[in-house]
């Protein structure tokens, strides 16, 4: 489920139903906008466009502030000249900590706490993926040291990163218009060409970390009366042969690669390029599983339709870049599908133990839509088919 920012704007959302749009007419030339609106709606959890409107006004003007002390602090810390505005948060708190803006009589600063980050690779590893993809061509927020030369400082009791202000839109959905998704292609493919040495392969991607099977996860639910339960029990079937995907298979060598580069890792740059963000989780995979992973995020709109031209555009502009694709059969999706096992599993507990009312409301409604929106392996074989023409297990 997608979340509002902490003070919701219209006009981002009304731009975000017309990408949107975009993208549905690949498939359905007879889209309307209304259905875009309602599609855009859903995605953030709400039976309708009034729903998200309603929300919106009552969200707007909530975000929080930071004490002027905290503000002039890093700015001093990061040497961003002087704080001329309230640093704000900019969303909920996320797997990481919490982001906010920051401006100073030298513009604006995207600042994050990096409280709960739990990092694949150290800062200074992804800091050397995002120069390098940065001087590759590839459009992203540039990382600030601070005056110590350091990426992480910590600050008033927290650990924050500093990224330069870039203007865009607000965050990507699928579907997206083809020429998005070529153009995602284009910069997955510029990433894998780095070639940058990694370890190993991304825990998140390649390791179960539940601990409880499905069928377990599901008789918890329904012994805690979750209002979802019956919806877990209904997908264990599903999240079961998922497991399976890949699982007998040898794992490729992997690079330094972003690793989240769905829709909600991207903007669009005034100028209509593409911006990446979040390379927070960089860590190692197979090119194959990333691009695997991106044909899922990308081109697969929620509710299972294969947005077809979507997903040729990607790998026509990996193509495009690489001059060749990587291995790319079902068994390519074995990352793809053990990270959403691990976020299902993530999600369900959180739910499960939300320390109060108002996280629970939000848990139980974000679950609720993940357990509606679960792929399915003929999705993926569909999604493969139609990508490449072929399905090889």
């Amino acid at each position: 489920m997608k979340d509002l920012p902490d003070n919701p704007s219209l006009d981002h959302l009304r731009q975000q139903a017309k990408n949107l749009l975009a993208g549905l007419r690949d498939i359905d030339p007879a889209a309307t906008l209304t259905t875009a609106q309602t599609r855009l709606a859903e995605q953030y959890g709400f039976p309708s466009w009034t729903a998200l409107k309603t929300e919106v006004d009552r969200m707007r003007g909530r975000a929080e502030t930071a004490e002027v002390s905290l503000a002039r602090a890093i700015a001093d810390r990061y040497g961003l000249g002087d704080v001329v505005a309230e640093m704000r948060t900019v969303a909920r708190a996320d797997d990481m900590g919490r982001r906010w803006s920051l401006v100073t009589n030298r513009g604006r600063w995207a600042v994050r706490t990096m409280d709960t980050w739990w990092p694949i690779v150290d800062a200074e590893t992804d800091v050397a993926l995002q120069q390098a993809a940065a001087a590759a061509g590839v459009l992203l927020p540039a990382p600030v040291r601070s005056r110590a030369g350091r990426i992480v400082e910590t600050i008033g009791g927290h650990h924050w990163r500093v990224y330069e202000g870039l203007h865009s839109g607000p965050p990507l959905l699928a579907p997206a218009r083809s020429s998005v998704t070529r153009a995602v292609g284009g910069v997955l493919a510029t990433i894998h060409g780095l070639r940058l040495p990694v370890d190993r392969v991304s825990p998140w991607h390649g390791t179960r970390l539940a601990t409880e099977s499905w069928p377990e996860l599901a008789a918890n639910a329904a012994a805690r009366h979750a209002g979802w339960a019956a919806a877990l029990s209904a997908a264990v079937a599903t999240l079961t042969e998922l497991d399976g995907i890949g699982s007998d298979t040898e794992t490729p060598e992997p690079v330094l690669c972003h690793n989240t580069l769905g829709p909600a890792s991207t903007r669009l740059a005034t100028n209509g390029r593409l911006v990446v963000v979040g390379w927070e989780h960089a860590g190692g995979q197979p090119p194959g599983w990333e691009l695997a992973n991106a044909l899922l995020n990308w081109a697969v709109v929620p509710g299972g339709t294969v947005h077809v031209a979507g997903a040729r555009a990607l790998l026509d502009g990996y193509r495009a870049t690489a001059g060749t694709l990587p291995p790319l059969d079902l068994a390519a999706f074995r990352g793809a599908v053990t990270s959403l096992a691990n976020y299902v599993f993530g999600q369900v507990s959180g739910a499960l133990n939300a320390p109060d009312d108002e996280e629970r409301r939000y848990a139980d409604r974000s679950v609720a839509h993940l357990l509606s929106q679960l792929p399915t392996r003929a999705v993926l074989e569909q999604l493969l088919e139609a990508a490449t023409g072929a399905v090889r297990r």
